[in-house]
């Protein structure tokens, strides 16, 4: 005769008075997660907790449930008495829990695993009870205003087609919750103007539901500004229907300036400055004729050589001397010739040979093992995160750990050995027993892509692996490969990316404006990944071109790009910029006099110094977080009192030491001095003031002062 079971409201579709059928699968393993038991800081951290381990957010089903049956020789269950178990009696507070009370006796969620034990703890069939689908109602959120609130409904559709209302058991979290934030209850209250995302995840299932909070200012009229190509269509056509006013745009000088950092990383010189503001032509015909003479400079090819060096890890740490500028030739050599970006990241994982004859060779000495090489090559080429899925399947993406392996597969067979000269290796591909094997049983993993290319995923047998691997990856058919650039070279530009951070690309990660982004990204399609033509039209259009200053309607604006935000200088542009603006040749021990640091081979040069202490990367990893753009104490400190900044400007030969003994008036050494910096004249207070200054004493150091002054100025240190 069976045993009377206790009713639960999550299962009310049971007729009353019927057993109730309750599986591990569909109904105790969602409330386990729902409490925490399977998160990271509880059991399913990488060690478990007292001796407990389940998976991370229980990615792995039938492990949690052997766990729980046969751990402590299953004694964490009483059938005899259900309401005796540990599994109850724990998260209950019937005895001492770690965890605290993660619910209570009368809960419904108690009632629902006391029927389960009491029925015999069945895991379930996968067929059955597994989520097919997970569905969110609405499918949008849009809030007039903050302040008000809705709350989403969650459906999960199992595998035998029947339906229940997960909202209490699903995870739902925002993406920005100063824009929209989740409450307890699944509530989502709209907290300030912008929009976010809800991940809402259920048993291995994902959902994103956008939320937006428009602008609830009274009278508020879109006033068109230009637009110079299909970037401001895309970006004005969000702006009008958030009711976002874009600010206008920046003037001549301050377009030069930032333009000229953000294309070659120097500041443009006071002769550079004077004739651009001088041109008479109208203000966009020259500034696009400036953004073709720019991108023509041989500084443009050392700015993003430098830019990377920094992604594919060149240094001698891991290269050697010679190896490492071999290599900065190679990535040099494909900047000044525009190489398209499919063909040189081809060349980099098809290469093979010495890694002096062959430089490209030189991107699989870094991380040399198949593993990390297929963590950064899908982190730098994809913008897809894959190391959660090393030993779990990923807690916010729909890669699996089977994947992970499959797609480390294709560099199992990279061999590295010793070349005929010193600190040369030869990259080679061996032909046999590559030795990939799955963590879980053992067995030897076959390659294959992450995502299906002309609806087939194969694994190649009679191409090289990395052949293969370098096809699909750079494919046009591939949407990852062309969207990643697209986002990471805005990121250069805005400070952020359209998707941010910029190489963790996944559904729970959406981009900001995503027609702008697939805009962007077929335009990087239709012109055969010339990373050129990109950056040409970025800057050329209104949204780059935007002031900083913001207006009533775009002030809390942090996401669509409507103003500019102040960037500060990377280490290498303010050291140049600092030599630049004193005349002086920059603090770079053992390299010749006419190299800038923004030409410098390997991050080990001036190590621990200036560029160090402002962020350079020393290329210990290829993620664009490594570069710090912060500021700090000691940089505060280093620009105060620091010998970089005081020595340009005593230089004997440099700036001040010319002006002063060139004879000019005091007006016409501070305009120099404010060309020479800010890339501006001064303004007449200003420059009244400044005059002033010079003519109360000593010339030479009250010059020195004021251009001291001018280089510790926010003006400098930023990109405006």
């Amino acid at each position: 005769m069976l045993r009377k079971l206790i009713l639960t409201s999550s299962l009310a579709a049971a007729v009353l008075g019927a057993e109730v059928r309750v599986t591990f699968l569909r109904d105790v393993a969602p409330i386990m997660n729902k409490v925490g038991c399977m998160s990271g800081t509880c059991h399913g951290s990488a060690k478990g907790k007292n001796g407990f381990k389940l998976s991370l957010r229980g990615y792995d089903a039938q492990f949690d449930y052997e766990s729980l049956l046969y751990d402590l020789s299953g004694r964490r269950f009483n059938r005899a008495d259900p309401g005796k178990s540990l599994m109850l009696a724990k998260p209950s507070q019937e005895v001492a829990h770690g965890g605290g009370l993660r619910f209570e006796k009368s809960s419904d969620y108690y009632k629902t695993i006391y029927n389960w034990i009491a029925q015999g703890v069945p895991f379930g069939d996968p067929e059955k009870d597994s989520v097919a689908e997970l569905r969110v109602e609405p499918k949008e959120i849009f809030l007039a205003k903050p302040g008000e609130a809705v709350t989403p409904k969650v459906v999960a559709q199992f595998r035998d087609g029947l339906t229940r209302d997960v909202t209490r058991e699903a995870s739902i979290e925002s993406n920005t919750p100063d824009v929209a934030r989740v409450g307890t209850t699944a509530e989502v209250k709209g907290e300030r103007v912008g929009e976010a995302t809800l991940l809402v995840r259920y048993q291995g299932k994902f959902a994103t539901v956008p939320v937006t909070i428009v602008n609830p200012k009274p009278g508020f009229a879109w006033k068109q500004l230009p637009q110079y190509n299909y970037i401001d269509q895309k970006l004005d056509a969000k702006l009008e229907r958030l009711k976002i006013q874009p600010s206008p745009l920046i003037d001549d000088a301050t377009f030069l300036r930032r333009v000229s950092l953000d294309l070659t990383g120097l500041i443009p010189t006071p002769d550079a400055v004077q004739a651009f503001l001088a041109d008479p032509a109208p203000s966009h015909v020259k500034r696009s004729k400036m953004i073709d003479k720019l991108i023509a400079n041989p500084a443009f090819v050392d700015h993003w050589t430098l830019k990377w060096g920094d992604l594919l890890q060149s240094s001698r740490k891991y290269l050697g001397e010679k190896g490492v500028y071999a290599f900065h030739d190679w990535i040099r050599d494909s900047i000044a010739t525009n190489k398209p970006y499919d063909r040189m990241v081809h060349e980099l994982l098809t290469s093979r040979g010495s890694s002096y004859d062959e430089p490209a060779a030189n991107f699989f000495r870094v991380t040399r093992d198949a593993k990390p090489t297929m963590e950064k090559t899908t982190q730098v080429f994809l913008g897809v995160r894959m190391v959660c899925a090393q030993c779990h399947d990923h807690p916010f993406e729909r890669w699996t750990q089977n994947q992970y392996y499959q797609m480390a597969a294709f560099f199992s067979a990279v061999g590295l050995r010793p070349g005929y000269e010193v600190g040369e290796e030869i990259v080679f591909d061996q032909r046999s027993d590559y030795g990939m094997k799955h963590p879980k049983d053992g067995r030897l993993v076959k390659p294959a892509f992450l995502i299906a290319s002309n609806g087939k995923i194969p694994v190649p047998d009679d191409q090289s692996r990395r052949d293969a691997l370098a096809d699909w990856l750079t494919s046009k058919d591939n949407p990852f490969f062309a969207k990643a650039i697209a986002n990471r070279v805005w990121s250069y530009f805005f400070g952020r990316g359209i998707i941010e951070p910029v190489d963790d690309i996944r559904a729970s990660n959406p981009p900001s404006n995503p027609a702008l982004l697939e805009a962007l990204t077929q335009d990087v399609l239709d012109h055969n990944f010339d990373l050129q033509h990109l950056m040409r039209t970025i800057v050329n259009s209104r949204a780059y071109q935007t002031s900083i200053v913001a207006n009533d309607w775009n002030a809390s604006d942090r996401d669509n790009f409507s103003h500019a935000f102040p960037r500060r200088l990377s280490a290498e542009e303010l050291m140049d910029a600092v030599a630049a603006a004193a005349g002086a040749r920059p603090d770079l021990p053992a390299v010749p006099e006419d190299i800038g640091a923004e030409q410098v081979v390997d991050p080990h040069i001036g190590k621990e110094g200036f560029l160090d202490v402002f962020g350079r990367p020393s290329r210990e990893s290829s993620c664009e977080c490594e570069r710090r753009s912060d500021f700090s104490l000691p940089q505060a400190l280093n620009l105060v009192n620091g010998r970089t900044i005081s020595d340009a400007v005593a230089d004997p030969k440099g700036r001040i030491a010319k002006l002063v003994l060139s004879g000019r008036g005091d007006a016409a050494i501070v305009e120099d001095m404010y060309l020479a910096s800010l890339s501006r004249t001064p303004t007449a207070q200003e420059s009244e003031h400044a005059v002033s200054y010079l003519s109360g004493g000593a010339k030479a150091a009250r010059a020195q002062d004021l251009l001291w002054a001018l280089l510790n100025s926010k003006a400098f240190l930023y990109i405006y």
